[in-house]
């Protein structure tokens, strides 16, 4: 157990507490880490997933970018090319940023700009930021960076102000969108630590607080509907503390913005981000029950034993953990159980006790057996037909813990404290669920996966698929890309790894270019059925190679949907079109990767003969539109936003 949680307080932030020691062999590791090439990756992720310090950082960093300079593969790391653009030295901020990045599946390549160059290199065509193909740009300026000029009791000067520093700000992101046509991650202002009137800095205009304040409110509304991202830096400082943030010695020597003891967690949070715009965000929580959930062991202590009531210190702390666990999976993050138990016993507090918060149908899984933990995560997954990497486990027992670290290194396990109180507040600040964009289908998101699990239920009691497709009742909904979906459609481009056949990945800027290209074809397909609505579930893009050429340049589903024929009706709707478009042959590839094994034989099974083979396991397969059949899934077929009418199709 992480006993420096204990303190909780600072330590928790400064050490990222909910990640398990350091080996102490850890620099001998280091040293090994890049001798087996065809491992380099799963190590450096393994090495990565401890609470570093800043050295340990710097050695891991030191590491990849040996290996990236070498050239070697560091899969399934993810490749990412990050520009920066500060008004701060950043040569300490690198290797943190590198080595997290690491922990979260990304190999992250860094570059930056000369020292306060921000908007020379963003306007500059043949910067090195502009040069370089990057995937995003952070835009990390502190207070000191922006013409933010205290003009104390004066509001139209203070507004000026604040105007100037944002059009300074606008003319960064624009030129970046401009020039490297990629996203900005842009970090708003940490308030310095120190004000001019004590408390009432908030209430006289043209103080630097209120003046960072009414810039940080402007930062955020300008994200919101935007292809940029928002790195929230004023929220993590005031998390900390802003004495505890700011250095005035640091910034004095080196032009650190912050205090290089919070290296680690600024490092920490920006990969989270990176994780995030490549999908690697995690999306199901599973957690044990007694002393997790509640305090004591229900099979024990019995239902009037257990502590979880209102009025009890210890009561409390786990009603509020369940608290935040309802928030989150209101937010849809799934929730699912596994616990060493008696399946009705474990179900009791549920049921009948007064006080609990979390029920039965909050959960999509509820796995209470005696089987170990690894087995019942593995079933999990299986269950809702989500990877292992999109799992986290909350336990409070250490060895349960170690063990399934050990057994299913891709689940993120935290480290808890003795004291539950803290449970939710070591959870939240471990970030496993951070997100870049928000919609409506993610509020849906843990109902689908409940829905799923009904359906499965439901597949076991039939004997004839045709049957069990049947009582489905689908519909299935056609329609390009449009702005409404473009969001969502960006989210599965960036997250879905089984189902996709290429895994490429694109940016919300570059799915707009694709719906207003003219020899791309787009589809966003939704299903329906009995159950609910599955929302969303596939993407396809097309692209015109030559002149009756189609090459399928990404086609993604939901693995909610496999089994069901939905990929069958996919290609019946791609073929339709391309028929209308005068296109004779479709050619697609299956790029394979560690998670998309699922789809090796899509191409064939739905016709298409395979015309090559690469050294790197790439297959390429080709399918002629008029000769092709498909037998698509059983459903009702809606169709809308295409130029040919109903009628016409018909």
């Amino acid at each position: 157990m992480n006993s420096g949680i204990d303190a909780v307080g600072l330590r928790l932030y400064q050490s990222l507490c909910w990640l398990p020691r350091p080996p102490g062999d850890f620099a001998a590791r280091c040293r090994v880490a890049l001798t087996t090439e065809a491992e380099s990756g799963k190590q450096l992720q393994s090495l990565a997933s401890h609470a570093l310090d800043e050295n340990d950082l710097h050695r891991l960093a030191q590491l990849i970018t040996q290996a990236q300079a070498s050239g070697r593969s560091l899969l399934p790391l993810v490749p990412f090319r990050l520009g920066i653009l500060s008004n701060a030295t950043t040569s300490f901020v690198i290797p943190a940023l590198i080595a997290s990045a690491a922990r979260h599946g990304i190999a992250v390549e860094c570059v930056s700009c000369a020292y306060g160059q921000v908007v020379q290199e963003a306007l500059s065509a043949d910067s090195e930021i502009n040069r370089r193909q990057l995937d995003a740009v952070l835009i990390a300026v502190d207070y000191r960076g922006y013409p933010l000029t205290s003009t104390v009791g004066d509001i139209a000067a203070a507004g000026e102000s604040v105007e100037r520093a944002l059009a300074q700000l606008h003319t960064v992101r624009s030129a970046i969108s401009a020039n490297n046509r990629t996203l900005c991650i842009v970090q708003n202002l940490a308030l310095p630590a120190e004000n001019l009137f004590g408390n009432l800095d908030e209430v006289v205009p043209g103080t630097l607080r209120s003046l960072i304040q009414e810039f940080n409110r402007a930062i955020a509304q300008s994200i919101a509907g935007s292809k940029d991202v928002l790195f929230d830096v004023a929220g993590l400082a005031s998390t900390v503390g802003l004495a505890e943030w700011h250095s005035p010695d640091q910034w004095n020597l080196a032009k650190l913005p912050f205090s290089s003891t919070y290296l680690p967690l600024y490092g920490e949070h920006v990969a989270r981000i990176l994780a995030a715009l490549r999908g690697k965000s995690r999306r199901c929580l599973i957690t044990d029950l007694d002393n997790t959930l509640w305090g004591g062991v229900i099979g024990d202590d019995g239902l009037e034993g257990i502590l979880l009531a209102q009025g009890d210190a210890t009561g409390e702390a786990y009603l509020s953990l369940q608290r935040y666990l309802l928030m989150l999976r209101q937010r849809g993050v799934v929730l699912a159980v596994s616990s060493k138990n008696t399946d009705a016993i474990a179900r009791l507090p549920f049921r009948k006790h007064p006080e609990m918060l979390l029920r039965e149908e909050h959960f999509a899984v509820f796995q209470a057996n005696w089987n170990d933990k690894a087995s019942n995560i593995k079933a999990i997954s299986d269950e809702l037909e989500l990877g292992l990497d999109a799992m986290v486990l909350l336990d409070d027992n250490p060895a349960e813990r170690a063990l399934v670290r050990e057994l299913l290194p891709q689940v993120a396990v935290p480290e808890l404290p003795d004291d539950p109180a803290f449970y939710a507040r070591v959870l939240n600040a471990a970030g496993y669920f951070e997100a870049v964009t928000f919609s409506g289908e993610d509020l849906k998101r843990a109902d689908y996966y409940q829905d799923n699990a009904r359906r499965l239920n439901l597949q076991k009691q039939f004997t004839d698929v045709e049957e069990y497709l049947a009582s489905l009742k689908m519909v299935i909904s056609f329609q390009p890309f449009d702005e409404t979906g473009r969001a969502r459609i960006t989210q599965l481009i960036n997250k879905s790894n089984q189902f996709n056949l290429t895994t490429k990945r694109y940016t919300e800027p570059e799915v707009a270019a694709a719906e207003a290209d003219p020899d791309c074809f787009t589809l966003q397909v939704r299903v329906a059925d009995v159950f609910g609505d599955n929302g969303m579930i596939s993407v396809v893009m097309c692209r015109k190679s030559a002149k009756d050429i189609w090459e399928i340049d990404t086609w993604l589903m939901s693995c909610r949907v496999i089994g069901r024929r939905v990929e069958n009706s996919v290609l019946g709707e791609i073929l339709d079109h391309a028929k209308r478009a005068g296109i004779r042959k479709l050619v697609g590839k299956h790029v394979p990767t560690e998670r998309n094994q699922v789809v090796l034989q899509h191409y064939e099974k739905l016709g298409f003969q395979r015309v090559a083979s690469q050294s790197d396991g790439t297959t390429v397969w080709e399918l002629d539109v008029n000769a092709a059949h498909v037998n698509p899934a059983p459903a009702i077929v809606q169709r809308s936003g295409f130029e040919v009418t109903e009628a016409a199709k018909a």
